[in-house]
């Protein structure tokens, strides 16, 4: 584990919940996919955050998704009771959430937002997630993340 502790980190060490903190060079791996390589692990194990915006319901969601994988947008509005859903904007995720673009965690946002981690999550006892900063990823417990950010599992991948 490296020294530096990312506020992801903390809330974790805070929450009592066990994980596993893992640096990369942000700028020569920039997609999940470059990164689960360059970490050696399986690219279906290491999710992306993606934060989408409901016009009709006038709501935020967060979804959890394999980094090589595509969100469906269909599948997620009905995972999350909503007509539609559209991604943000990128110039909206910092003012929103607290993170950057390829920082963006599930775990510390400014507000908890309705959260659902796909379904494929459980074909792995631990995954990654950003650990709230660019270069830096956590793996923990499947569970534990959902307990965390009171999420769903849920079939929401195309």
């Amino acid at each position: 584990m490296k020294s530096e502790k990312t506020n992801v980190m903390r809330l974790l060490d805070a929450a009592k919940i066990d994980y596993e903190a893992f640096e990369y060079d942000a700028e020569k791996y920039v997609s999940g996919v470059e990164v689960a390589k360059a970490l050696g692990e399986d690219e279906d194990s290491l999710f992306k955050t993606l934060v989408t915006y409901s016009q009709k319901e006038r709501e935020h969601f967060v979804f959890c998704i394999p980094s090589a994988y595509e969100l469906d947008l269909k599948k997620a509005a009905e995972a999350v009771g909503a007509k539609d859903i559209e991604m943000i904007r990128q110039k909206e995720l910092l003012p929103l959430t607290g993170y950057v673009h390829g920082g963006c965690s599930p775990i510390g946002m400014k507000k908890q937002f309705k959260t659902i981690i796909d379904e494929s999550a459980l074909l792995f006892d631990k995954i990654y997630v950003s650990a709230g900063k660019r270069g830096f990823q956590v793996r923990l417990r499947v569970l534990d993340l959902a307990s965390m950010v009171s999420a769903e599992l849920k079939d929401v991948t195309k």
